[in-house]
């Protein structure tokens, strides 16, 4: 199924059957709904909701200016277009930006949240990447040949969706986290090295409901490094009455 939202076309399915009280399966940037295969095939009886969010997976088209808040819009607008209005969120890295964005400002969508080696906090940058952002910036200012500093994910993007992409890693959800009110299970690979487990355990601080685990073996994609094992902790919270 395709969604018009402002200049961009979304693609959503749903899985399991439909429902006005879905889990929506939110993924990480670059990523599809795809990565949530196995969770899904788990759970036959569970409703789910994957949207591919622009311009990855089947959603092609590029979205021009968006930032984190339009996602997060986009999201709730297409809820409020299929008359969903009690949903459980389960985002994984960017799509963790959004859930925590989204339950926050629309707290009666949110019944329940389930953070996935989650991004939207600051970073504790080591000394090296500071060294390296001070050098960076002392080469632009000579107008010296240097290579470019910054992410493999910012340097594959158009100029367009780095845009975008810089929007999004400066905004910070500290502030939205306090704000949540539903019920949160924050799920963290041990070995995650792109978000770091001190955001996990920040993100426990900060979200008033909150309870934290960890998956040993798990780097940042813990769900899919560890399927049984995470498809063992969502059940469980998802049962929980």
């Amino acid at each position: 199924m395709i969604y018009s939202f402002e200049n961009a076309k979304i693609y959503y399915q749903f899985h399991n059957g439909q429902s006005k009280s879905p889990v929506i399966l939110l993924h990480g940037w670059g990523r599809s709904g795809k990565d949530f295969e196995n969770l899904i095939k788990f759970y036959p009886h569970i409703c789910f909701l994957t949207i591919d969010f622009p311009p990855f997976g089947n959603s092609s088209t590029t979205p021009e200016g968006w930032t984190l808040y339009t996602y997060a819009g986009m999201l709730i607008s297409l809820c409020d277009e299929l008359n969903i209005h009690d949903a459980t969120l389960v985002g994984h890295s960017f799509g963790g930006r959004i859930a925590i964005l989204v339950s926050a400002v629309n707290c009666t969508l949110v019944h329940k949240c389930i953070l996935i080696d989650s991004a939207g906090m600051k970073s504790r940058h080591s000394i090296a990447y500071k060294v390296k952002a001070l050098n960076y910036k002392a080469r632009k200012f000579l107008h010296l040949k240097q290579k470019y500093f910054g992410s493999t994910d910012y340097q594959a993007l158009s100029p367009e969706m780095k845009k975008t992409f810089k929007s999004v890693v400066n905004t910070h959800l500290e502030s939205y986290a306090k704000a949540i009110k539903a019920k949160t299970l924050i799920v963290w690979g041990k070995k995650d090295t792109e978000t770091p487990l001190y955001m996990g355990k920040k993100l426990l601080r900060l979200i008033p409901d909150s309870t934290l685990r960890l998956i040993k073996d798990g780097s940042h994609f813990s769900f899919l490094d560890c399927p049984l094992e995470f498809a063992s902790i969502f059940i469980d919270f998802m049962e929980e009455t």
